[in-house]
């Protein structure tokens, strides 16, 4: 819950947190990957393969891809 706070107070300048933006990127993908394999390895939970993993990948991906790279250059 605390990390949720964190990440909220974060998004108010990317720019400046971008390594805790980063964090919860990577930490979402391997809860992905960890989810995705333990799904694979008990079939009962192959439902959460379909729906839950690939809303974990989803979400890593366009945070990823809204998170900005660099400063921009001031003159």
């Amino acid at each position: 819950m605390i990390l949720g706070v964190v990440r909220m107070l974060a998004a108010r300048d990317p720019t400046a947190n971008r390594s805790l933006i980063w964090l919860a990127i990577w930490s979402t993908v391997v809860r992905g990957v960890i989810m995705a394999i333990q799904s694979l390895a008990d079939y009962h939970y192959f439902d959460h393969l379909l729906g839950d993993v690939a809303a974990q990948i989803a979400v890593a991906a366009v945070l990823a891809a809204l998170t900005p790279r660099r400063e921009a250059a001031t003159a």
